[in-house]
């Protein structure tokens, strides 16, 4: 789950790293109020959106008075947003963020991962700051440093000041950069997150250091854990086909192609993309509705895979371990009987009574189409979308 800007900025202060004054507005005349509370000559207006490359876009705008802070709200409030992470659809702007201008001597990139390899987190920082760090590694790979956290001791002072040292930070910063690490780290570990950005991470002119963009992103599966941190999703800016299969607990992520996929098992969802893929089909999603495949929760799975218009052809891909494929069958004819599917529907069961389970499905009456192997499935499923075959036609 990803969070906004000033979100993420006010979890970190929680944990002792230092931002600028700021304040969020749902209205360019609250923007400039905002601003008149904060003082001084300068503001920033910051477009709140799950996204990257916000100025490049037109979503950062430095302003000089009330006026232009209008002017600029004006000009964000309900548009979409299209940086090179949205894609050419964009996110929508229905809040900003108004933050005090600062003097900056110099910018840091600044970036908590999770190294999947060592199982470790990962620091990741480069005295060239302000760009993504996609950028910085083509064009000047030798200025990142990368440190790895031992989970066994945490973060240690002297791991941080090495850090420090390698950034060229000034001697009589390096305690406030020691404890900008440690409060990331600390933010990082506490809230189950799986990535914390600072960029730019900025030196100021008054011998500060100040996180002036910050991201976080934390794992979907520790947020029971974290109630103050689920409050923070934001679902305007997710994919709504996301978004509701999250709410009915079930894992989907949408692609561009026109097969829908409902299977069970993460790594057998992965495969079988993959066989649509090598069959010459696209898959329409990624849809991994778990060990309990019951006529209920198949049937939210057709539910959530129809509201996607691409979708040309259903592919019902199921190993029955745990399960049994008569009790998948039933849910399947359950499911094609309660959800408007007018598209080929093809079925592949595996496992346990799979026999049975192909009995209910060829006495059902309904238009499916069997297959027995995973490339069988695939091939019919990118037939019956090449050929647009009516959903009227009799079971196969």
């Amino acid at each position: 789950m990803d969070i906004h800007e000033y979100q993420a900025k006010e979890v970190l202060s929680n944990f002792g790293v230092e931002i600028p004054a700021g304040a969020l507005a749902y209205s360019p005349e609250q923007a400039a109020y905002r601003a008149r509370e904060m003082g001084g000559d300068k503001w920033i207006v910051k477009a709140q959106v799950h996204a990257g490359g916000r100025g490049k876009a037109g979503g950062v705008k430095l302003c000089d008075d009330d006026h232009e802070i209008q002017a600029a709200c004006e000009d964000m409030f309900g548009k979409k947003l299209v940086t090179h992470q949205t894609g050419p659809e964009g996110k929508g702007i229905y809040r900003v963020y108004v933050e005090a201008a600062v003097p900056i001597d110099r910018e840091i990139y600044l970036g908590f991962v999770l190294d999947r390899t060592s199982q470790r987190i990962m620091i990741v920082a480069s005295a060239e700051g302000g760009m993504e760090i996609e950028e910085i590694s083509e064009s000047k790979p030798e200025s990142i440093v990368r440190s790895t956290v031992e989970p066994a001791v945490g973060l240690r002072d002297f791991q941080a000041r090495e850090i420090a040292f390698q950034l060229g930070i000034e001697p009589g910063l390096t305690q406030a950069m020691v404890r900008t690490l440690q409060g990331c780290y600390r933010a990082f570990r506490d809230l189950d997150a799986t990535m914390v950005e600072i960029n730019p991470l900025v030196v100021t002119g008054d011998n500060r250091i100040l996180a002036l963009d910050a991201k976080m992103t934390f794992d979907d599966n520790a947020l029971f854990r974290h109630p103050q941190i689920s409050e923070l999703r934001d679902k305007s800016q997710e994919d709504p086909r996301e978004a509701r299969a999250a709410d009915r607990g079930l894992s989907y992520v949408g692609l561009d192609g026109n097969i829908g996929c409902i299977v069970n098992g993460a790594g057998l969802a992965m495969a079988t993309m993959d066989t649509i893929k090598l069959a010459g089909g696209e898959p329409a999603n990624f849809l991994d509705i778990g060990g309990g495949a019951t006529p209920e929760r198949v049937a939210k799975a057709f539910r959530l895979v129809m509201s996607d218009k691409n979708v040309q052809a259903v592919l019902v891909n199921i190993f029955a371990g745990i399960n049994r494929c008569d009790w998948v069958a039933e849910g399947v004819v359950q499911a094609l009987r309660e959800v408007q599917v007018d598209v080929p529907v093809i079925v592949r069961l595996a496992g346990t009574n799979v026999e049975e389970g192909q009995k209910i499905l060829a006495k059902s009456g309904l238009p499916i189409i069997r297959a027995t192997t995973l490339m069988e499935a695939a091939e019919r499923s990118v037939s019956a979308w090449k050929s647009d075959i009516s959903p009227n036609l009799k079971a196969v």
